[in-house]
């Protein structure tokens, strides 16, 4: 029954953290969306810096925005935060919940570091933290005022990051610390510096002044960023399925290279409306994704293994270090069913999947997660030697 609510909690978590991360983002590209397509060109009234016409949903929408505000503050006014923070503070649970309850096997890897359960969670909390404390400095100093140089620092900062925490950390782990330190810094940005300029306008409305133009900069600044660091964090999101990525022997460059290529795609987006357009950025990306794919690819299976190993040893071996979680009913505690549904109690789900098997845990050695069970060398050789038979026989 405890695996069984556990198993219902990540699954609640993980819904809430999709729906509210889906307004946030969404919300994100279409405002970035609309100010690119204003026309601020036209005819328009007095104060208005562009406006929009639109059709959606069988009716007509007139959008516009204003140079600084309207003369009176309007009675409704939405504002859009609560999309970031119930983003976070969800995706924050989901880390508690799946890694941190059970940091022995999905965050601790022997192999790389021999850290305790609290030594691990420490180290991910002050990653983050420290990523908020590098990002918001760099923020603030002269950098600021060269945009460019700044963002390149960014990428440079979380490509050290990356690069560090696949050094102590398990890699599924690694990664998601990565986007977790990315997602914190994005909803602190709309915590600490976007609202807080857009307060400043309204409060500068309501008293009848002139607003602080500051406070405004930086938001926009920091919106910018936002909107760059969206694709990166889909990514780690998405990258726990793909042990091809996280479990490379370069798993944390893998990383930075798709990070690098979402961003560049996001980039294109926010300018295919400027002339030139910069239409060669997407054929870039997919020939950088071709050459991500060409790099991961596991090592062809060698022909001519004459060793048979027979199915009891596998079995054997199966039972021993995989079943504990692979299994119609798990004995590891936080699993109330197969991961991936997949069961390796029976020989035969095994050779119809030799080689998800292969890939997991030969061709990147992801499984079993952090070597709980603790698999040997040995054992792991044998196991190949096996799927690899099973692989050409079915080919």
């Amino acid at each position: 029954m405890e695996n069984h609510v556990y198993e219902w909690l990540n699954l609640t978590l993980r819904w809430i953290h999709m729906i509210v991360g889906i307004a946030w983002i969404g919300a994100s590209f279409y405002f970035n969306w609309l100010e690119n397509r204003l026309d601020r060109l036209s005819e328009r009234d007095p104060g208005i810096a562009g406006q929009l016409w639109a059709i959606h949903g069988g009716g007509f929408y007139h959008l516009r925005k204003f140079e600084v505000a309207p003369t009176a503050l309007p009675e409704h006014l939405h504002w859009f935060k609560w999309e970031a923070y119930t983003t976070w503070l969800s995706g924050m649970a989901l880390l508690v919940v799946v890694y941190y309850l059970n940091a022995r096997a999905f965050v601790v890897d022997p192999a790389k570091a021999e850290l305790g359960e609290l030594a691990a969670v420490g180290i991910g909390l002050g990653a983050i933290a420290l990523s908020w404390i590098v990002y918001d400095l760099a923020c603030k100093s002269p950098l600021r005022h060269r945009p460019g140089l700044l963002g390149a620092a960014i990428f440079g900062f979380f490509t050290l990051l990356a690069l560090a925490l696949d050094l102590v950390f398990g890699s599924r782990a690694a990664y998601i610390h990565v986007g977790a330190a990315i997602g914190t810094v994005m909803v602190a940005n709309v915590f600490f510096v976007i609202i807080p300029g857009q307060r400043e306008l309204v409060d500068a409305l309501s008293g009848r002044r002139d607003p602080d133009p500051e406070p405004g900069h930086n938001a926009l600044l920091r919106s910018r960023h936002n909107n760059y660091l969206t694709l990166p964090v889909l990514f780690i999101m998405i990258s726990s399925h793909f042990p091809s990525t996280y479990g490379h022997a370069h798993g944390w460059a893998i990383l930075v290279a798709l990070s690098a290529i979402g961003v560049a795609v996001r980039h294109y987006f926010n300018i295919r409306h400027l002339q030139p357009r910069a239409i060669w950025i997407l054929p870039a990306a997919f020939v950088a994704l071709a050459a991500v794919t060409w790099y991961t690819a596991p090592a062809a299976i060698e022909r001519g293994t004459t060793l048979i190993v027979p199915d009891d040893d596998i079995a054997v071996i199966l039972d021993d270090r995989c079943t504990s979680c692979h299994a119609a009913a798990p004995t590891q505690p936080g699993f109330a069913s197969p991961p991936a549904g997949l069961s390796l109690e029976d020989m035969e789900t095994v050779r119809a999947n030799a080689e998800r098997i292969y890939m997991s845990t030969i061709a990147t050695n992801t499984m079993p997660l952090g070597n709980l069970t603790g698999m040997t060398e040995t054992e792991r050789a044998v196991l190949g030697m096996w799927l690899e038979r099973e692989i050409e026989a079915a080919r």
